[in-house]
């Protein structure tokens, strides 16, 4: 059936409206520009199936332009990286959901019943939206499973919403350093404000009760936030470094004993980088 808003309500209120008039025992969440794989269904159902104790099953997704043509790179080789997946194996999945959101509203699928448990999504939480609330929720009371491999094609275009930035590693080369290192500065001073609301909000909301019990979630947002804050520092001073190579030295050397060339960037390199680049 189509239903028709009587106003806009946004997106993330669209779905939450969307997702309130679902009838079937599992929510499978589409955006309109997307590419279903024939096996989809199939294959999560399957995973549904194999567990009652799973209540959220999503996977890869293939990137493809305007036009369906392929563009050679998947969804998670810049949202659900290596080291995240080997952490959610280790059962530590709302752990990586609270440090940033990995899965993607078209390639996940949820049980009906946790509707009650999400709904209402909140708006007012940077970098935000439906699918990272509804996934961190559905983590903090039960499984969460995913599918190593692709389930839709996703399309990437100028006038989505969201989506993966693939030419990102071609639009940092065109930058300054300083607008490269100021642009990163600005995306984890988002995701500070993004943690410290989660930090409020965790503590009001009764669907994180039982995982607050699991985990101290107040002391795992703050080492999350001091974490962010020690890699804008790191980022200013290398920002902030002076044209002049042998000025840069004293200032290397410091950001050097604080160990965040090793946490934040590519360890030796980064520095003999610093120290030698022309710019």
């Amino acid at each position: 059936a189509l239903h028709v808003n009587d106003e806009n309500l946004g997106s993330t209120k669209n779905f939450e409206r969307a997702i309130s008039l679902c009838t079937g025992d599992i929510v499978f969440l589409s955006d309109q520009d997307d590419v279903w794989f024939p096996t989809k269904l199939e294959k999560f159902t399957a995973v549904f199936e194999q567990s009652k104790n799973v209540g959220m099953v999503f996977s890869d997704a293939e990137l493809v332009g305007e036009n369906l043509e392929l563009l050679g790179h998947r969804l998670w080789e810049f949202s659900f990286t290596p080291k995240y997946r080997q952490r959610a194996k280790r059962g530590k999945i709302f752990e990586v959901l609270l440090k940033k959101n990995v899965v993607t509203g078209a390639t996940m699928a949820f049980r009906t019943n946790f509707r009650e448990v999400f709904s209402p999504i909140p708006t007012a939480i940077p970098n935000t939206i439906h699918d990272a609330w509804i996934a961190l929720v559905i983590a903090a009371n039960t499984d969460v499973s995913f599918l190593e491999e692709c389930s839709i094609f996703y399309r990437q275009h100028a006038d989505q919403q969201l989506g993966i930035d693939w030419k990102y590693k071609q639009k940092i080369q065109e930058m300054t350093r300083r607008e490269r290192y100021a642009e990163s500065i600005g995306f984890q001073q988002k995701e500070q404000e993004r943690l410290n609301k989660f930090a409020e909000i965790i503590k009001s909301y009764p669907q994180f009760r039982i995982k607050s019990a699991e985990l101290s979630i107040d002391e795992l947002t703050r080492s999350f936030m001091e974490e962010g804050n020690q890699m804008i520092q790191h980022y200013e001073a290398r920002k902030n470094l002076p044209r002049e190579k042998l000025k840069r030295i004293s200032p290397i050397i410091k950001e050097l004993t604080t160990g965040r060339y090793n946490r934040f960037s590519k360890g030796f390199i980064s520095p003999v980088k610093d120290l030698f680049e022309n710019w």
